[in-house]
């Protein structure tokens, strides 16, 4: 599957509104036989444009209402010591995001915490497994816009 056309691209943009409706469904609001949307789906699934299906959850009524985004500097770029970032921001389950980024900043990582007192635990296990230089945070005060949505 070198590239997708109007089909998949309805398809796609049906899921990724509602990944949990039927077949039956998700054939009739495209206008596709429920045997051809599921031969497209297995073939996207197939070669990787759809990694997964997920429930979008509310975060804060989770207890999990503070949105950080942690700036990271650096001062070692040597492989095993992204090696050790890497492992210790995949291992922390309240790491939602993390980025290299171009720049003044090395690293960006979105986290969602219960509170500042979250956000302090999430830091301190930060630091104690790998060596940063600085690490400064922003907090959310209000999500304007939240979407995991590709504009197709």
């Amino acid at each position: 599957m070198s590239e997708i056309d109007n089909m998949d691209r309805r398809i796609l943009g049906a899921l990724q509104r509602d990944a949990g409706q039927s077949l039956d469904a998700l054939s009739t609001r495209i206008g596709l036989s429920r045997n051809a949307c599921w031969r497209r789906i297995r073939q996207m699934e197939g070669v990787g444009i759809i990694t997964g299906r997920i429930a979008t959850v509310d975060a804060a009524k989770l207890g999990f209402g503070l949105c950080v985004f942690m700036q990271v500097r650096t001062n070692a770029h040597a492989p095993g010591w992204l090696e050790k970032f890497s492992e210790a921001t995949r291992a922390m389950p309240e790491i939602q995001g993390v980025y290299r980024m171009s720049g003044d900043l090395d690293y960006l990582i979105r986290a969602r915490v219960p509170d500042m007192a979250g956000y302090d635990r999430l830091y301190q296990r930060l630091i104690g497994k790998v060596a940063l230089s600085d690490v400064s945070a922003s907090f959310v005060m209000e999500e304007i816009k939240e979407t995991s949505q590709l504009p197709l």
